[in-house]
C-alpha cells in the first residue's frame, strides 16, 4: 500500500466485554431464557458501559437475533449498550441437513451462512446484521477472521487478491465511519501476525487478539506489538486466554483436542499438571491466574469472556479485579511454566 487508510479514534473499553457465540448456539443448544439470564448478568454486573462482541458468522446469524432480542426484553436502550459485530459472514438458506460453513460447531440453528469479503460484501453483511439486530446499530465493526481467508489461499497470486479484497473491505468500514454510521473499526483474528499487517495498512481504532496472548503462549514479539499499539492509542482486547479452554480443564487446547500420547500432547499436560499444582498451592483459581496475566499485560484494555451459565457471569467479571500474588509468578517461572520475560511487560490495573 503507498498510502494508509485512516481513521484513528480513541474508545474506552470496560475491563471485560462479552463475546456471544454462546447465543448462536455453539456446541450446545441453548434455550432462550438461559440466553436472557446471561445477557441480564453480564448488563448488571459490567463495569462501564457493556460491549457485547458479535457477528454474523455466529449460529449464521443467530446471535445477532437473539442479542437484539434480550436487549429489548432487558428493556436496555441502544444508547446504554455497546454492540461490536465483526463482519464477514451473511445469512443464507439452509438448503443442507447443517450448515456448510462451520461443520459440527453450530447446533438447531435455522439458517446457513456463505462467506463475504470485498467492498459491497461487508456492507451487505453490516446491513444483514443491523435488521437482525433490530432496534440497536453496532458502534463497533470489523473485518471477521481475516487470517483464515488470507490462510485459504491457493497459491500467493491469490493469497494477494484475498489480501486486496480484505483491504477493500476497510474502505468500506472506514466510508461507514465517515458517513457516521458506526463509531470505530477493528480486527480480530488468532494469528496475530495478520493483524500487524493490516495494522501497518489501516488505521485502527481497536484490535482483537485469539489464541496468542495467553499464560501458556505469549510471544515477546507479540508483547511487544501490544506495546506500539498502545503508543498509538489503539484499544487491545485479548480474547480466548484460556487456549480453547484447555487452560481451565478441558481437552481442547485452540479448539483442537489434545493427545496425551504424543510428543505435543505430554508437554501439554504436563504444563498443566504442574500449573494446577501451583495453583492450588497458593488457592488461586486456574481461570483467574489465565486471566490476570492476559489482561495486566501492559497495553491490554479488555478480556472477551463468554459463558453458557448464568451462574458463572458476575465471577467472571469479578477476575478483573483480582490480585495475584507476584510470589505465585514468581514460582511460575522457577519452574519454567512462564517466561521470564513475559512479567516485566506485567502491570497490575488500579
Amino acid at each position: 500500500m503507498s498510502s494508509k487508510i485512516t481513521s484513528a479514534t480513541e474508545i474506552n473499553l470496560p475491563p471485560v466485554i462479552w463475546g456471544t457465540s454462546g447465543l448462536g448456539n455453539i456446541y450446545e443448544v441453548v434455550p432462550y431464557e438461559r440466553k436472557l439470564a446471561i445477557v441480564k448478568a453480564y448488563v448488571q454486573g459490567c463495569a462501564g458501559v457493556p460491549v457485547f462482541d458479535s457477528a454474523g458468522k455466529y449460529g449464521a446469524g443467530l446471535a445477532l437475533k437473539v442479542l437484539g432480542q434480550c436487549l429489548r426484553d432487558l428493556n436496555i436502550k441502544p444508547e446504554e449498550v455497546i454492540i461490536s459485530n465483526k463482519l464477514a459472514w451473511y445469512q443464507t438458506e439452509l438448503t443442507t441437513p447443517e450448515p456448510t460453513f462451520e461443520k459440527g460447531v453450530w447446533k438447531g440453528i435455522g439458517h446457513d451462512a456463505v462467506q463475504k469479503i470485498s467492498y459491497q460484501g461487508i456492507l451487505e453483511c453490516f446491513e444483514q446484521g443491523n435488521e437482525l439486530l433490530e432496534t440497536y446499530i453496532p458502534q463497533m465493526v470489523s473485518v471477521h477472521d481475516p487470517d483464515e481467508y488470507l490462510a485459504a489461499a491457493r497459491d500467493e497470486s491469490d493469497k494477494e487478491k484475498r489480501y486486496q479484497d480484505i483491504l477493500d473491505a476497510y474502505r468500506a468500514l472506514i466510508d461507514l465511519k465517515k458517513q457516521g454510521k458506526v463509531s470505530s473499526i477493528g480486527v480480530g483474528a488468532k494469528h496475530w501476525e495478520v493483524i500487524q499487517q493490516i495494522a501497518a495498512d489501516v488505521e485502527l481504532d481497536w484490535v482483537m487478539i485469539a489464541n496468542s496472548l495467553t499464560l501458556k503462549s505469549h510471544p515477546q514479539k507479540l508483547i511487544e506489538f501490544i506495546g506500539e499499539l498502545h503508543q498509538k492509542n489503539i484499544s487491545v482486547i485479548n480474547s480466548a486466554v484460556f487456549n480453547g479452554g484447555f487452560l481451565t480443564g478441558s481437552n481442547f487446547y485452540n479448539y483442537e483436542e489434545v493427545d496425551p500420547n504424543t510428543a505435543k500432547g505430554k508437554e501439554l499436560y504436563n504444563w498443566r499438571n504442574a500449573f494446577f499444582s501451583l495453583c492450588k498451592g497458593f488457592n488461586i483459581q486456574p481461570a483467574e491466574a489465565c486471566f490476570n496475566f492476559g489482561f495486566n499485560i501492559s497495553g491490554v484494555n479488555s478480556i472477551a469472556l463468554s459463558t453458557s451459565k448464568p451462574e458463572k457471569v458476575k465471577s467472571n467479571i469479578e477476575m478483573a479485579t483480582k490480585k495475584i500474588p507476584v510470589e505465585f509468578w514468581n514460582a511460575m517461572q522457577d519452574q519454567g511454566l512462564l517466561d521470564k520475560y513475559s512479567t516485566s511487560f506485567i502491570k497490575q490495573k488500579s
